[in-house]
């Protein structure tokens, strides 16, 4: 599949928001791949979930922090993503470069993302190197420790990431073009990698600024999962974490306020680094969690999970006019997009063959809807991912400070598949009549430029 990714109870909810130092709380909820878990808060605000686990000598610690390329001011585009790899190079006692150094001869390894939403950092260690990494986290989180060396280095990284992930790879800057099609005012409107300008235009202050406005206790998550003895690990948490001063509590995510779209957002490129044709679409879709969400995430495995799956079987097996397929949801903490895309298996091909046949698949889902058979293949494959993520003390961790950062319900883990599995084939219909609109598309069409004609002197 071409890849298009950029890189998841009330009674809980309410405790979580009480400050009160090591709180334990209930964890409800059963599907199969229950994780088990108890969170408290330390005082200054640092929200820890603790999930226990013996088969094997592995612990792994996961720091998630509220902030992502939305939280940015619009000067400063790619900041979280740049503040995420400024973070490996160097902190408060840890010397530039020897974060990963520590990790790797420990015989562990780590590793960090950034999203619209959330800044996540793992790292995965023998057990009784659990310590290494509490120090080198709180080590993080402390106190400001980038030097301008470090800035200047990782803004050439940042660079060169970007120039090869999405300026010199064929539909590469497909994400950026979207997004800002599809959000005007919002700040999902430019890319989590930022821009070169902006990029380059960070200063050490600004740096300082961002780590003391977001990187605070109250912001941030720490799961720890794997083999440890609970009693010990709280401990050593509150020794390492504890400490740390909560200088600010930051402000809550921006207000959605993009205006509905209610006429179709298109552009037409044409691109010489473009192999063949192809028809991308972007609808914006509720936020994560929310159930039209869920049924349009099925809906998008019926559409293009196999050879069996709709759009396959009608656009590359039946009619053979497409090379490749594919729909996706990106979902977010406020209104994601749901892409859908066909590339023409001919540079000479006409996308508008590739739209009619697409529209009027479309058409008839929302008309008759997808059948049960279908729709229990999508849940088969939800249940299978969700079960084979939480293989991994990495798998499991990220999965709990997902739903702890996200949701404010760190229990939600246990409930998502029971959601997924509930959802039934009206609701599909009912979702793709209300949100796959053509007028309430975002459109991006290639088209591989026309060779000149050669002339011959006689």
């Amino acid at each position: 599949m071409f890849a298009m990714t950029e890189m998841f109870a009330m009674n809980e909810k309410n405790l979580l928001l009480d400050t009160t130092p090591s709180q334990t709380l209930p964890v409800s909820g059963s599907t199969s791949g229950f994780l088990s878990f108890e969170e408290y808060r330390l005082p200054n605000g640092l929200h820890v979930v603790l999930h226990e686990d013996h088969a094997t000598p592995v612990v792994c610690l996961n720091i998630a922090y509220h902030v992502g390329s939305k939280n940015e001011e619009v000067r400063r585009r790619g900041f979280a993503h740049l503040f995420e790899h400024l973070l490996f190079d160097g902190s408060k006692n840890v010397p530039r470069g020897a974060f990963d150094i520590f990790i790797t001869q420990a015989g562990g390894h780590d590793n960090a993302y950034t999203t619209e939403d959330k800044t996540n950092y793992y790292e995965v260690l023998p057990s009784h190197q659990l310590e290494l990494g509490l120090w080198l986290e709180s080590d993080r989180m402390l106190e400001f420790g980038v030097s301008e060396l470090s800035l200047e280095t990782q803004k050439q990284v940042v660079k060169e990431e970007k120039r090869e992930r999405y300026d010199n790879t064929p539909y590469g800057s497909l994400s950026i073009r979207m997004s800002r099609l599809a959000y005007r005012t919002y700040p999902y409107w430019w890319a989590v990698i930022g821009d070169m300008e902006t990029i380059d235009a960070a200063t050490l202050l600004d740096v300082r600024n961002f780590f003391e406005q977001f990187y605070v206790p109250s912001n941030a998550v720490l799961v720890l999962t794997g083999d440890f003895e609970p009693a010990v690990a709280k401990e050593r948490i509150e020794y390492y974490f504890g400490s740390i001063p909560n200088a600010v509590t930051p402000e809550g995510p921006p207000a959605f306020n993009d205006p509905e779209i209610t006429e179709e957002r298109r552009e037409i490129i044409r691109d010489e680094a473009v192999p063949l044709p192809a028809v991308f679409y972007a609808w914006r879709i509720p936020p994560e969690g929310d159930r039209d969400c869920i049924a349009l995430d099925l809906l998008t495995d019926i559409l293009s999970s196999g050879e069996s799956s709709r759009l396959y079987r009608t656009l590359v097996y039946d009619k053979q006019i497409a090379s490749e397929v594919a729909a996706y949801v990106d979902a977010r903490e406020m209104p994601g997009l749901l892409y859908l895309y066909a590339i023409h298996h001919s540079p000479e091909g006409q996308t508008d063959e590739l739209e009619r046949v697409i529209e009027a698949l479309l058409e008839e889902i929302g008309r008759t809807g997808v059948s049960e058979m279908e729709l229990q293949k999508a849940k088969n494959k939800i249940e299978a991912q969700t079960v084979a993520a939480r293989v991994t003390m990495h798998g499991r961790a990220d999965q709990l400070a997902h739903a702890a950062l996200m949701f404010r319900d760190t229990g939600r883990v246990n409930r998502i598949l029971d959601e997924y599995l509930s959802i039934t084939c009206e609701e599909i219909r009912e979702a793709a009549r209300r949100y796959l609109r053509p007028s309430s598309r975002c459109s991006i069409i290639y088209h591989v430029p026309e060779e000149p004609a050669v002339t011959t002197n006689v």
